[in-house]
């Protein structure tokens, strides 16, 4: 675990968030070596922080045991370079199991997932996220998606409860978002709350995000095309919107609408990337499936694409 805490950490925007695949062996079993090659080539490349075991990592595929091995080796990767945050849900019972499990690892924080099944009111929400955040010491970043959509005012709450530092999105609605947004800024006014763009393909929204203050986005393309990530991610901070205009025209909208082409492939095709890179991180578990190989071989030329398009090519 690392000293600083956990938000300003995050708050650097010194390279995009890295969200880990889990590696699996042709026996399907845990692949901790790869794993540990996975985490250790992202801070190695410039990322800003690891998110280990979280949506991207089959958080929903893993055991108990499996994600305490998991976060642990994140965190001896990490080695204190970057903090180590870990993904959370289920029930808030399981919930607070997997929180422990990860601050007994190690971990610098937790991605709270949104609750299992259930579709809840916002007062059970917010129930559910001050149980989790009172559970352990670690900061906790609340997963905004699906069954978990919440109203200014409830994300207010949120943002006063001792130990919530943050709010990913991944719904996509800018006008919520501006709104959210605006009634933590005048509600807390002293508040440094943190907001993640937390979309599919992130960049694909990159420039619409920034327009309302959200700097901070989850790439799964880091994890299989850590350059394109990183020029993406120079340029959209920079403000140099050609560059970030070139890459989303000739690389991210079309990955974006090929993964689009599958369910899953918000996870799948991302392992997939990590392999054509030379990284056998194995296939996704079920009930997750695998891309066709059309669409595998698509993605391999959209990478060499992506990585020509960072010499200003067309």
């Amino acid at each position: 675990m690392t000293s600083a805490p956990l938000a300003v950490r995050l708050a650097r925007t010194s390279g995009p968030l890295f969200f880990p695949v889990t590696a699996y062996g042709p026996d399907g079993g845990l692949d901790l070596d790869v794993f540990r090659a996975h985490v250790r080539s992202g801070v190695e490349a410039g990322t800003a922080s690891v998110f280990a075991c979280c949506g991207t990592g089959e958080f929903h595929a893993l055991t108990a045991e499996e994600f305490r091995r998991c976060v642990t080796a994140a965190v001896e990767e990490a080695a204190g370079r970057v903090p180590v945050v870990a993904g959370t849900g289920y029930g808030t019972a399981l919930a607070v199991q997997y929180a422990r499990i990860a601050e007994e690892a190690g971990a610098d924080g937790l991605l709270a997932m949104p609750p299992y099944l259930v579709v809840a009111a916002q007062e059970g929400l917010l129930r559910h996220y001050s149980a989790l955040a009172a559970a352990t010491s670690l900061d906790v970043v609340v997963y905004q998606r699906d069954n978990a959509v919440f109203t200014p005012e409830t994300v207010v709450e949120l943002a006063g409860v001792p130990g919530i530092i943050g709010l990913k999105d991944g719904y996509g609605d800018l006008d919520l978002m501006q709104r959210i947004v605006s009634a933590v800024r005048t509600g807390l006014p002293d508040r440094d709350f943190l907001y993640f763009n937390g979309l599919p393909t992130a960049e694909l929204t990159g420039l619409a995000y920034r327009g309302i203050g959200v700097l901070l986005y989850s790439s799964a393309v880091f994890c299989f095309a850590p350059e394109i990530a990183l020029a993406f991610h120079q340029a959209l901070n920079t403000g140099d919107d050609v560059t970030a205009n070139r890459l989303l025209d000739g690389f991210y909208r079309p990955l974006a609408e090929l993964r689009n082409q599958g369910r899953g492939y918000a996870v799948s095709l991302v392992k997939a990337g990590v392999r054509l890179r030379g990284l056998d991180v194995g296939e996704v578990r079920p009930p997750l499936s695998e891309p066709s190989a059309a669409h595998i071989k698509e993605l391999g030329e959209l990478i060499e694409r992506g990585r020509a398009l960072l010499g200003g090519g067309e």
